[in-house]
């Protein structure tokens, strides 16, 4: 079973100005003035310089991912993420960052009363860090392809504990297992990371038509951006 850290360069995960801006709400049809530009272009060359990403992959049994998922029992009843994991073909355990330095960076500009830019590099590094869960995503993916283990009908989705019904609390289970602070990445008491900018999980691995759930779960009012709905929709579109 696969084990990997992978090194991503900053490059790869560096977000469009659009995108920077849409995280402050700007939306993308409009055209911002000067000032605001420049603050997404400063806020892009900080995260450039300070951004360190990187990521861990770890292959896990389903039996095993079971204990995982449990966590500490607070689970809600009806998860999306239980029938998907055990119709699974693969599963494998994540988690990115892009480190520290951004993070540090972010408190600083803040601590100084830069709430602009300090605002925009927080949404920079919000934007890289889902960027690069989306490569060790990827990474996983082609790798099952170039070995035979996953053909077109099938396909790779992200879940992470504290969504879709998946306590937060699942976390400490996940540390336990991954090993995550060989990136750097540590938990504390809350079951929240360090950095602030990162993101664990599990990539599950199957036949695409067992990732295709309806947004109606009760948990469901509470999330803000529904965007399994993109990522559901992309999936069965490939």
């Amino acid at each position: 079973m696969i084990r990997k850290i992978l090194q991503i360069p900053a490059a790869e995960v560096l977000p469009s100005r659009g995108a920077v801006m849409g995280g402050q709400g700007i939306p993308r049809w409009t055209t911002p003035n000067g000032k605001i530009s420049q603050l997404a272009d400063d806020a892009l060359s900080l995260y450039g310089e300070k951004a360190r990403p990187a990521g861990i992959l770890m292959e896990i049994p389903r039996d095993e991912f079971g204990t995982v998922f449990q966590g500490r029992g607070s689970n809600e009843e009806e998860s999306p993420v239980g029938p998907i994991y055990r119709a699974s073909d693969r599963l494998a355990l994540f988690a990115v960052t892009v480190g520290e330095a951004v993070c540090a960076e972010i408190s600083r500009l803040f601590r100084h009363n830069d709430f602009a830019l300090g605002s925009m590099l927080d949404s920079a590094a919000s934007e890289g860090t889902e960027m690069a869960a989306r490569a060790v995503e990827d990474f996983y993916r082609t790798h099952l392809r170039d070995t035979g283990m996953l053909d077109s009908l099938g396909g790779t989705l992200c879940f992470s504990p504290g969504y879709c019904g998946w306590h937060i609390s699942a976390q400490e289970a996940l540390f336990n297992a991954l090993r995550p602070g060989e990136i750097g990445i540590a938990l504390n008491e809350s079951f929240l990371m360090q950095p602030l900018k990162s993101i664990s999980g599990v990539i599950v691995a199957g036949r695409k038509e067992i990732f295709d759930f309806e947004d109606t779960f009760s948990f469901c009012r509470d999330c803000r951006t529904h965007s399994c709905r993109d990522r559901i929709s992309s999936l069965l579109e490939q």
